[in-house]
């Protein structure tokens, strides 16, 4: 945080304040924070009524068992305890960074009630934390990669004409319960493909339409994001033509990958191969950045995207998925799940071989 030129970083509800304290916590509109200093202990505010649930969870973190935690009734003022606490802590006219996805509301609040603080993002420290996983938690990963897979393998040997995406989509829910996990995926079928997030409308498997499939689940709060793109029967010619422009630009993207190279490098390598291919340029055909950052979020930092110039580094994970939609006829896309290794990138899943055996590597 020093590097930061950060004091203190605050944290509410959602998933950096479980990734730096374990605790899992809800509460609407009601403030609960932690306060993280850079040197000395953590200070809490929470709602008088919850003391008994917030204590419970901070006793399991280290010296939790006598933490400073400051409790508000209904009628009284939230922000006034944090501006106590951060007075008590020494941290009166500090440099406090705000989490990224702490509402207005609640950082507006904190901002009046401590005019002498300076707010800041705490941006740099939580995403520059998250972004580098550890061996156990990309480890996580792979499993949870590998377990949606599994899900969609089994869902692509039960499908049968005549099931509609609210079907198939039920399929992969069942296929990862039986896995043990908890999972889901969207399902768009035929011209609804060509749509990056699909569409509300009913939709209808047919013979030889393509059927894209996208979701995932979690292991042990760590994510996986997985795209299949595939044809229940046969494929026509223009369709195995554009899968394989597609499949060439995931594999360009794996192999341009590697430590000290800019974000934004893999996605140009990624575009390049589809805008050659004639479905260019820019975002035409290929409509989204080829990857996100993720771990326990599907979508965190780093962003593998045009201008992006943070440097890839080893044990970044990042899905990998380009895509070619064409409006009105259908989309497809893959996607499979990458980590940076210390020389280069692997992926936690083999890549689909085709449209019409997909999962014959799996």
């Amino acid at each position: 945080m020093l590097q930061n030129a950060l004091d203190a970083i605050l944290l509410m509800e959602g998933t950096s304040l479980t990734y730096f304290t374990g605790m899992k916590w809800w509460g609407g509109e009601r403030l609960f924070v932690m306060v993280l200093p850079a040197k000395g202990k953590p200070f809490y505010v929470c709602p008088a009524f919850e003391e008994g649930r917030a204590r419970e969870q901070i006793a399991r973190a280290p010296d939790g068992q006598d933490a400073d935690v400051r409790t508000w009734q209904e009628d009284e003022s939230p922000y006034q305890r944090v501006a106590e606490g951060l007075k008590d802590h020494g941290l009166a006219t500090s440099t406090l960074g705000i989490e990224e996805t702490v509402r207005y509301v609640f950082s507006s609040g904190m901002a009046h009630a401590s005019p002498q603080a300076k707010i800041a993002s705490a941006t740099p420290v939580t995403a520059g934390c998250r972004m580098i996983k550890s061996p156990h938690e990309i480890e996580l990963m792979r499993l949870a990669a590998q377990v949606t897979l599994a899900a969609y393998k089994a869902t692509y040997e039960s499908l049968r004409e005549g099931m509609t995406q609210d079907d198939v989509a039920s399929l992969i829910h069942a296929a990862h319960a039986q896995l043990g996990f908890s999972g889901d995926a969207d399902v768009q079928v035929a011209e609804y493909s060509a749509l990056p997030h699909g569409s509300i409308q009913p939709q209808v498997i047919r013979e030889g339409t393509i059927l894209l499939i996208d979701g995932g689940c979690k292991v042990e709060g760590y994510c996986s994001d997985i795209t299949r793109t595939f044809v229940l029967g046969k494929a026509s010619d223009k369709m195995k033509s554009v899968f394989d422009v597609v499949h060439k630009a995931q594999s360009t993207a794996l192999a341009t990958a590697h430590p000290g190279l800019q974000c934004g490098a893999v996605d140009a390598a990624a575009r390049k191969v589809i805008t050659d291919a004639g479905y260019g340029p820019d975002y035409k055909y290929f409509t989204h950045r080829v990857g996100h950052g993720m771990g326990m979020d599907v979508h965190e930092w780093p962003y593998l995207v045009r201008g992006n110039t943070t440097l890839l580094a080893p044990h970044m994970t990042f899905s990998d998925e380009p895509g070619v939609y064409i409006r009105g006829e259908f989309g497809i896309r893959l996607e499979d799940d990458m980590h940076i290794t210390e020389n280069g990138a692997e992926l936690f899943t083999p890549q689909s071989p085709s449209l019409e055996h997909p999962f014959d590597q799996a």
